[in-house]
């Protein structure tokens, strides 16, 4: 009998936890001064301590972010609202020992920080990004959320969020907690504008701008015909949109100076905040293209690294090179494509990533694997001591980005394209939603490509940090490579720090610049050059003007208040850009004419 027995007790448990139910009240009695007032309720819990916390990490970031530091008043109670005992066992942990099955969860909580990743209260304009906003009950990832918002005085009441809506408009649900934290909303004063898409299969998407910005409906009205060429040149890349979960994609876009810089992508939606006034739209476009083209590259084609996603620590990715970093290499593409950036423009953006992989330290000593391993320190975290990043980290965004220009020029001359890889990982991956590995990205190229040109380029430029010849991958669509400033002398790229003694570092020294060389670095006061008195940063850069590559100056400065002096051999500088042939007085071919086309111009949109 004692078999059965437990069985029974078993599919009770099941049961129980089945059919509970989580729901969140947030008001906002104190608006004014950045505060709301939220409860959890949950109900038919297990006859054992419930514990409650704050998430440390939030979806589409890779740091922690103590998001705790901003609840306080925390309060339980039972179901006849009695108070609970509530035990606080971490900074952002609560439990409660003893209870009956229901609890009710209140605190308050301050935002003053509207941005992709934090959240913002204000009368006007409710600005939230779940992690920061929602404490959660340990245990219950997969219950069904109801969330209900009461709004303050002066609220236009304007909602905009991927989480799915009710009969009454302030009402929503998620399915649960992990689409609920990836869910932003945005409440307040919006101008919604809509177009809609036929996908491949036939079913309809409705996609929408909730613009937050001081303009008239006819500059609403046309900046959304912008987002949407974008689309449309995205989904070209592709061949096909997402299955979005509702058949909707929402655009959250705070343009307006009351906001914080970020982008953040969500599985059906972005949430973008510029904090400036809406002119030149142009400039935050590629915030958009970006942001839209993580609803396939992340959202849905996701590193194994980062399922599931942990809401108590930062989970590190060894693939954010191609997660970020092929993002942002179509972030920038995609506005050539759309035709909001002039080619010869462009030619400076490629110019950024042949430097990146070409003259960064962390690019040229470490792999992109290593520069995404250490997204956990760098993606906002919070730290307050010095680094050494300037010689061995470069942004795996910067840093993929360049990768993907390699590999999408060389595979245009085996007559495939980065677009034909990321549609081959799309179907690999992305669409049946299998997390993937660097080893199932380069068995993707091996499908396309042959398997040793795949193992190559792995070896040599993911898992290794190998030079790429840009100039020769690049002369095919007609770029000219070149020296920005040939024959000019330079001592390292470093920012200065003017005082009445001299020029103050103010960042490190880069490995293998004539300043790093001659045993300076940060905090040290540069006083003299060849015996002349400086104190300005452009009196040091006229007298460098007057010097060439190889020659020796000698440096008086300063080491913490002890006189030194070094001899500095001046080296070139190696900025680097890259001109159409055109321009520079090479003769374009037809074929590179074609070559160019192919991979700048507009794609067919079916």
């Amino acid at each position: 009998m004692k078999l059965p027995i437990l069985l029974l007790l078993s599919t009770l448990f099941i049961r129980s936890v089945n059919a509970q139910t989580i729901r969140y009240d947030v008001s906002f009695p104190n608006a004014i001064h950045h505060e709301a007032q939220i409860s959890l309720t949950v109900s038919q819990l297990p006859k054992q301590t419930a514990i409650f916390r704050m998430s440390r990490s939030s979806p589409g970031r890779y740091a922690t972010h103590e998001f705790g530091k901003n609840v306080y008043n925390v309060r339980a109670y039972d179901e006849q609202n009695q108070p609970l005992s509530l035990v606080r066992t971490e900074g952002d942990v609560y439990t409660v020992p003893t209870h009956k099955g229901t609890i009710r969860l209140s605190y308050t909580l301050f935002g003053n920080y509207p941005d992709g990743t934090y959240m913002g209260i204000d009368p006007q304009s409710i600005h939230l990004n779940m992690p920061a906003t929602f404490m959660w009950v340990k245990g219950f990832d997969k219950q069904p959320i109801t969330v209900k918002f009461n709004l303050p005085t002066g609220n236009m009441g304007v909602v905009a969020t991927q989480l799915v809506p009710t009969t009454d408009r302030y009402t929503f649900t998620a399915p649960g907690l992990q689409y609920f934290m990836d869910s932003p909303v945005k409440i307040g004063k919006l101008a919604i504008n809509e177009w809609k898409r036929t996908n491949t299969d036939g079913k309809p998407i409705t996609f929408r701008v909730a613009l937050e910005a001081a303009v008239a409906d006819s500059t609403a009205n046309g900046f959304t015909q912008k987002i949407a060429r974008i689309v449309d040149q995205a989904k070209a890349v592709y061949g096909e949109f997402p299955s979005y979960d509702y058949g909707n994609y929402t655009f959250l876009a705070s343009l307006n100076p009351y906001v914080r810089g970020d982008g953040m992508e969500h599985r059906n939606s972005t949430m973008i905040a510029v904090p400036l006034a809406f002119t030149g739209p142009e400039k935050v476009l590629g915030v958009f293209a970006h942001e839209f083209f993580h609803c396939w590259n992340v959202e849905r084609i996701r590193p194994k690294t980062l399922e599931p996603f942990n809401f108590e620590k930062s989970n590190m990715s060894y693939e954010l090179w191609f997660a970020e970093g092929f993002t942002q290499y179509y972030g920038e593409l995609l506005l050539v494509r759309a035709g909001f950036t002039p080619i010869d423009e462009y030619t400076n953006t490629l110019a950024g990533l042949v430097y990146t992989k070409q003259q960064t330290p962390g690019a040229t000593r470490y792999s992109p694997i290593d520069a995404s391993c250490h997204a956990v320190f760098v993606d906002a975290g919070v730290s307050i001591d010095r680094t050494n990043y300037g010689n061995m980290f470069t942004s795996y965004y910067t840093y993929g980005a360049a990768v993907a220009l390699a590999l999408d020029l060389e595979l245009r001359q085996q007559n495939q394209s980065l677009d034909t890889y990321m549609q081959a990982v799309w179907k690999r991956f992305g669409k049946p939603e299998q997390p993937y590995t660097v080893d199932g990205l380069q068995t993707v190229l091996a499908s396309l490509a042959t398997p040793e040109f795949a193992r190559s380029f792995f070896d040599k430029y993911i898992r290794g940090h190998e030079a790429i010849d840009y100039a020769s991958l690049l002369a095919k669509a007609g770029l000219a490579v070149k020296k920005a400033q040939a024959g000019k002398a330079w001592m390292g790229s470093v920012r200065y720090g003017e005082t009445n003694n001299g020029l103050t570092l103010l960042s490190n020294t880069v490995l293998d610049s004539p300043l790093y060389k001659a045993g300076l670095d940060i905090d040290d006061v540069i006083t003299a050059v060849d015996g002349q008195a400086v104190a300005k940063t452009e009196a040091l850069q006229a007298m460098l003007a007057q010097h060439k590559p190889g020659d020796v100056i000698q440096l008086a400065y300063s080491h913490r208040d002890d006189a030194k002096t070094a001899p500095v051999t001046l080296a070139e500088n190696p900025s680097t850009s890259v001109e159409l042939y055109e321009k520079a007085d090479l003769t374009l071919t037809p074929e590179m004419k074609a070559f160019r086309t192919n991979w700048l111009g507009a794609k067919t949109v079916k």
